[in-house]
């Protein structure tokens, strides 16, 4: 089989790119696979698969009509196993083999289970895919013990639908405070009060010395403060972090350092190869050096950019380098994480029991805001910060009311 564009992923990076090309190029054919038996999809929806928020039929980015107007060839349950990038070949999971023009690595990252003696060995889940998402769904009302490893956003999003259904929930983290990658300490104090308020039991600064079996149950021994704890569960969630999927790159010429290396055009070391979102490691915003910066917002520019060079776009602009942004609702309340903590000096700080604020500046320009139920849109802020606005004009109002003033800088100079 012979195409021109090959689309290796089917959500917002592999989307965006493909949106691009047919921007440029309304003809040159393209094949898009995912290793997933399913329309497109966002990995942000799969909480909400869990929860039985949303049905996994009526999650789907793009339906088959939309893939047929674009002209393009879905494969689905077919992953990339190899790369030839001397003879433009791939291979998938099934033995097939595309040639290919051109090709686009959107293939995402996939679950770290980290090297505990006995944990292949126990029934476990993760929750990455749709059908990790159906299969803990599934498992909700079954379970009356739950053991999550890793306070990360999936392990937090994870416990708290666990905890809604009833389940006894003990959440095990090395770090010692949950989502330790997005905020400080003040902050996820009010969010392990919130947990705490619902019965959900953190084990923090601990690690899991091994799991096992007695009986039916799960039986996972934590060490943590000097002593072992053995926790029995009948679900056991790993949610430990997660890597590039890049294994099919053994061999292939394409430079991998911890994700998959690219210029700010989104190409790999490798004539006419790009990588795209989770995958790639691309310039960092605030230094330049290569870091992985798994966000949807990232994925889009970075897919777009990637389309827009495959297709030769003379408007394409260069990757202005990845800055952090979440957003995190739990238990009916929201917090959000923009850009860098340690990039500047922290102008304004504040907290109480439910609420917090921490607004990092450098040189009169935003460089991070954190908050927890407060009133502050996360794109603009995060706009602010790509564009290096000057806000020295307005520093004292923007740190007053950030949103108030972000807002009427953007109404002034957005195009």
């Amino acid at each position: 089989m012979e195409t021109h564009y090959l689309i290796a992923g089917a959500s917002h990076a592999a989307l965006a790119a493909l949106q691009a090309i047919r921007m440029q190029d309304a003809e040159g054919s393209i094949t898009m696979i995912t290793p997933d038996d399913a329309l497109p999809y966002s990995p942000t929806v799969l909480p909400y698969v869990v929860s039985g928020r949303s049905h996994p039929s009526r999650v789907a980015l793009k339906d088959g009509a939309w893939l047929e107007q674009n002209k393009v060839n879905f494969i689905r349950a077919a992953a990339l196993t190899a790369v030839d990038a001397s003879a433009k070949r791939a291979t998938l999971s099934s033995g097939a083999e595309i040639g290919f023009q051109k090709l686009l690595l959107a293939t995402g990252a996939a679950p770290i289970l980290p090297p505990i003696p006995g944990l292949k060995e126990v029934r476990f889940h993760v929750l990455r895919s749709l059908d990790d998402a159906i299969g803990l769904n599934q498992a909700l009302p079954q379970t009356k013990q739950a053991v999550v490893l890793g306070a990360g956003l999936v392990g937090m999003h994870a416990a708290e639908n666990l905890a809604k259904a009833s389940a006894q929930v003990t959440v095990v983290e090395m770090q010692p405070r949950v989502l330790a990658g997005y905020f400080d300490a003040e902050a996820a104090s009010i969010i392990e009060a919130a947990f705490a308020a619902k019965g959900v039991k953190l084990m923090l600064g601990a690690k899991v010395c091994r799991c096992g079996t007695a009986g039916d149950a799960i039986q996972i021994t934590a060490e943590g403060a000097g002593k072992e704890t053995t926790l029995d569960a009948d679900l056991l969630l790993v949610a430990t972090g997660v890597a590039p999927v890049t294994g099919y790159l053994a061999g292939s010429g394409v430079a991998v350092d911890r994700g998959v290396l690219v210029d700010d055009a989104m190409r790999t070391s490798a004539d006419a190869i790009w990588a795209a979102g989770d995958v790639a490691q691309a310039k960092g915003f605030y230094d330049g050096a290569k870091i992985l910066n798994g966000i949807l917002p990232s994925a889009v520019e970075q897919g777009r950019i990637a389309g827009m060079a495959m297709a030769g776009d003379a408007a394409i602009k260069p990757w202005p380098g990845g800055v952090p942004l979440n957003t995190y609702t739990f238990f009916g309340q929201q917090a959000v994480s923009v850009g860098s903590q340690d990039a500047g000096q922290v102008v304004r700080k504040e907290a109480d029991a439910k609420h917090y604020l921490k607004i990092v500046m450098q040189d009169n320009r935003l460089t991070g805001i954190f908050g927890i139920n407060a009133p502050f849109d996360p794109g603009v802020m995060w706009e602010l910060i790509l564009r290096r606005i000057d806000l020295s004009s307005v520093r004292e109002a923007f740190i007053a009311e950030p949103q108030k003033t972000a807002r009427a800088i953007m109404s002034r100079t957005w195009r």
